[in-house]
């Protein structure tokens, strides 16, 4: 059985996702805390739930989802792990969160490794297929653990409506041909944690979301 704890962390705000089972193996999903107190707080949760992180996966590369990738490089040794198309953003990091108004930054680590469209995360007794979902970013990834029925969209897909698609990331019509292609085939009761917001259901979706009519 998997185990998800939703972190809300940093200004914008962003869900991080701890997911582990009963090895106690655990992956990391868009590490993003920023301030003190958050790194403290999570921190806290790691050590109070005796778990070892194995994994840190990037949904994509925009700052708010990798502020706190070098915490996690200096306290527990592990690199992040994203997707190619997306390293211009990590390259230009620094300079894109100061336009942001965001003065106090601190550099990027390089990646561990570069994930894919069919590739495969393992940790503990369970995995993730990776689908490729580009259009919010040309990266952007979806992770997906059949057996549990749990998806995690980054900010491909929220709860009844899509990410933005204005910063440079291919376009809202390449955006909605990836979901329609790859996500609402996934069986209906597949719960779906995207980047910021609430959780959802793939049905859901289906029925609500204007964007998929």
């Amino acid at each position: 059985m998997l185990n998800i704890k939703t972190f809300e962390f940093n200004m914008l705000p962003e869900n991080t996702y701890v997911v582990w089972d009963e090895t106690k193996e655990a992956v990391v999903i868009d590490c993003g805390c920023y301030y003190d107190s958050e790194k403290e707080e999570f921190k806290r949760f790691i050590q109070a739930n005796g778990l070892r992180i194995v994994r840190l996966i990037d949904t994509h590369l925009h700052f708010d989802h990798v502020f706190g990738n070098r915490f996690l490089w200096e306290t527990y040794g592990i690199g992040a792990e994203a997707h190619r198309a997306d390293q211009p953003w990590l390259d230009q990091l620094t300079d894109r969160i100061r336009s942001f108004g965001i003065m106090e930054c601190e550099p990027p680590v390089p990646l561990k490794g570069y994930l894919d469209e069919g590739d495969v995360v393992k940790f503990g007794n369970h995995a993730f297929t990776i689908f490729h979902v580009p259009g919010h970013s040309l990266g952007s990834l979806c992770f997906y653990c059949a057996e549990e029925h749990v998806l995690f969209t980054g900010d491909v897909l929220f709860r009844f409506s899509i990410g933005r698609t204005d910063l440079g990331g291919g376009g809202e019509e390449l955006l909605l041909d990836g979901i329609r292609r790859k996500l609402l085939p996934l069986p209906d009761e597949t719960r779906i944690y995207s980047g910021h917001g609430p959780a959802s259901t793939i049905g859901e979706e289906k029925k609500y979301n204007i964007y998929l009519r």
